[in-house]
């Protein structure tokens, strides 16, 4: 490892498990372990109304007894959908998981997709950005509704709560209100983790506001470290800490050539496509991509997502992780239990309960 690198955050790697035509969890399954084995931080898995295919939550919670340490993080439309329901399910994915849940944000902008529900005719993209951050703002103060302690379980004396630990979070949004609490005991991370793609300028907002985790398709580390430098600037001015926010730079890979060097136009970095920035080469040369741009503090980490879905994952968790991991860059193997503790961040402190043990 070179000095810079090791003046670095570590190197965080997540894969997508997107498989089309698979409509069971086995297929999926598979796939999460395969990531596992490689110790990548987490597994994503798509979803919108627009598409077939099965429920990425639901799938999710399917493979979490299967799986015992790899983050899963499914994503989950805030439009058109009850703010109460969605905290509910990621709330209830992080129990099933012991704590390896995140959730990566999405709206749905277009008219057919809005026919399926008859509530409310499309809205543009700064509206549904702006109206996602709220959900994930209330979400969160709804995981904190209960304190962690609220669970009594007293058989004695038939107690199963304390209600003075549980907390109406009265949110009035611009489309919607909750009141709270929720239906779900604070969940094991206490926050799961929010993850969202803020390439687009009005998501980029939502994500320095609200994300823990923020993907940028970039082409190039300058590009990638441009995104990164803005985002973790305007977290500061909205107010966040500075070191709660990780970005990956989120590549389409294509590791069908094996071992041969990377396609004329890959060596130097990824292709613009219609996809997003497509790798397009071998293990080694992405290995050294990888590393090449976090050494640069261009990104923390990348978001892989394989163009055949079982090649490609193999080939990244066998050929490019083992590399990376073999030159010290990536860790061998999960030093937590939790996706927080993958990523380095903070279990958060609930914030209701800091108010009431306030003796102002």
């Amino acid at each position: 490892m070179t000095a810079s690198a090791a003046c670095r955050g570590p190197l965080h790697l997540a894969a997508a498990i997107d498989k089309t035509g698979a409509y069971a969890a086995a297929p999926h399954t598979e796939l999460a372990l395969l990531a596992e084995r490689g110790a990548l931080d987490f597994v994503t898995l798509g979803d919108s109304f627009a598409r077939h295919g099965p429920d990425a939550l639901a799938v999710l919670s399917r493979i979490a007894p299967a799986t015992g340490r790899v983050g899963l993080v499914p994503t989950v439309t805030t439009t058109h959908t009850e703010p109460f329901h969605v905290q509910a399910a990621v709330a209830t994915l992080d129990w099933v998981s012991h704590g390896r849940a995140g959730w990566a944000v999405d709206v749905s902008a277009t008219e057919a997709e809005a026919r399926l529900f008859g509530r409310r005719r499309a809205a543009p993209a700064d509206a549904l950005w702006r109206e996602a951050g709220e959900v994930a703002d209330v979400a969160r103060r709804l995981w904190d509704s209960w304190e962690d302690d609220a669970e009594i379980r007293d058989v004695a004396t038939g107690r199963f709560i304390d209600r003075d630990k549980l907390h109406y979070v009265d949110f009035e949004g611009g489309t919607f209100s909750v009141r709270g609490p929720s239906i779900v005991p604070r969940p094991p991370q206490g926050n799961p983790v929010v993850v969202v793609d803020a390439t687009e300028g009005h998501a980029r907002e939502t994500a320095a506001r609200h994300a823990d985790v923020a993907l940028v398709r970039a082409a190039s580390p300058a590009q990638a470290g441009a995104a990164r430098a803005a985002l973790h600037r305007r977290a500061v001015e909205l107010g966040r800490p500075p070191g709660q926010l990780r970005v990956l730079a989120a590549l389409v890979v294509d590791l069908g050539g094996g071992e041969h060097a990377a396609q004329p136009g890959h060596g130097g970095g990824p292709l613009p496509t219609a996809e997003g920035p497509l790798y397009r080469g071998g293990p080694v040369d992405l290995a050294d991509l990888i590393a090449a741009w976090h050494d640069a503090g261009a990104v923390d980490g990348f978001h892989l997502t394989p163009v055949e879905p079982r090649r490609d994952l193999e080939r990244l968790v066998n050929g490019t992780v083992a590399l990376l991991q073999h030159r010290g860059v990536f860790r061998t193997f999960y030093p937590g239990a939790t996706l927080r503790e993958h990523l380095g961040l903070a279990r958060p402190a609930n914030r209701y309960a800091a108010r009431a043990g306030d003796p102002s």
